[in-house]
């Protein structure tokens, strides 16, 4: 038995200055989030974060829940604790049993003024949020809706050794945008319906880079702590590029040549390698009908081809899961497929999600 990753979330920075959701923070307030864990064990300790606040954080109380089964969570045996800015704080064993596929609520109650709040933007998840303290109250009264995750960061799950964990590292394809709020159809939630032995925890950031900074710090600078300090990681899946090949025209910009984005993937292969990793890369995903203005650009689209050729033939890779195809209208290639469009050219709704996840052969999961 070993502490593994169940459940992961990644985080930005709420003073980035591309903003694809309004950031927030906290006094006297209960914030409660659904976590829906990748995978499951016996006990659990939970991963808390103010990595990118600028004022110590005060935890003034803290519970999971699954079910009926309620436990507070504890910090060096205390209920009540302060975390630095820039820092992050794991807790005590809980007791409480949770299962791959089953959601654990937590809650946490934040009794002083936070600042902003270091946060998953786009979860395709729904926290709540109330005025004073109810870790332990069953319900939160009038609690307000907001479509973010706050100050977590994993969970991590006490469970047999042999359970191979697999990080998706990636963009929003990774962290479901264009799915159903509150359905867990993500791409890698429907990856982990697909599996019968171990499982992917989430590590996607909407407009996320591979080569530069925002939205969130670029894949080569958060590879360390998002993938290689991931307890139990065995592979790590990877989608890039679309980001850095739309991004840039936003702001009147070239985008990232095919140079640059064969060099940072051979380099992110390379990292995986040494940690004795495997690597899985995705081919980057049709987004020529993007209704952003900017994003969709001749000179963007012509890189993705050429680097998705490299991809398919590259030996850079243990294996590569080509989603660009599997997604891609057959008629006109840069495009997505318009029963798998959530509606804006750029993102995938839940059958798009599907489709993504039926790219990846389960056998190089597997293989190691």
């Amino acid at each position: 038995m070993s502490w593994t990753a169940g459940f992961r979330s990644a985080v930005i920075s709420p003073y980035e200055q591309i903003q694809l959701s309004e950031p927030r923070g906290f006094a006297d307030q209960t914030v409660r989030q659904v976590l829906h864990m990748a995978g499951g064990g016996e006990r659990v300790r939970v991963h808390l974060t103010n990595r990118y606040g600028r004022a110590p954080l005060t935890i003034g109380a803290a519970a999971v829940a699954t079910g009926r089964e309620q436990a507070a969570v504890l910090f060096d045996g205390a209920e009540k604790l302060t975390i630095p800015a820039g820092q992050e704080a794991v807790s005590d064993p809980v007791e409480v049993a949770v299962a791959g596929g089953a959601d654990l609520v937590l809650t946490l109650y934040l009794p002083e003024r936070t600042g902003l709040a270091t946060y998953s933007h786009m979860p395709m998840q729904v926290a709540y949020v109330a005025g004073g303290n109810h870790v332990t109250s069953a319900g939160l009264p009038e609690a307000e809706e907001v479509e973010a995750r706050f100050y977590v960061s994993g969970v991590d799950v006490f469970t047999p050794a042999e359970s191979p964990v697999a990080v998706a590292f990636g963009d929003s394809w990774f962290e479901g945008v264009g799915s159903t709020t509150g359905a867990n159809n993500r791409s890698v939630d429907y990856l982990n319906r697909r599996l019968t032995r171990g499982w992917v925890v989430n590590q996607g950031i909407a407009g996320n880079r591979l080569l530069r900074d925002e939205v969130g710090e670029h894949a080569l600078a958060r590879f360390e702590r998002d993938v290689l300090s991931v307890p139990g990681v065995t592979h790590v899946l990877v989608h890039f590029g679309i980001n850095d090949l739309g991004l840039p025209g936003m702001a009147g910009e070239p985008p990232a040549t095919a140079d640059a984005l064969i060099a940072g993937f051979t380099t992110l292969a390379d990292r995986a390698h040494k940690a004795g990793l495997t690597i899985l890369a995705a081919t980057i995903g049709p987004f020529a009908g993007a209704i952003y203005p900017g994003v969709s650009t001749p000179a963007g689209l012509a890189v993705r081809r050429e680097v998705n050729d490299w991809i398919r033939t590259t030996d850079t890779f243990d294996a590569v899961f080509d989603v660009a195809r599997a997604v891609e209208n057959p008629q006109a290639p840069d495009y997505i497929h318009p029963a798998l469009d959530t509606g804006d050219g750029m993102h995938l709704n839940d059958d798009g999600a599907r489709a993504m996840a039926g790219a990846v052969d389960l056998t190089t999961i597997d293989r190691r």
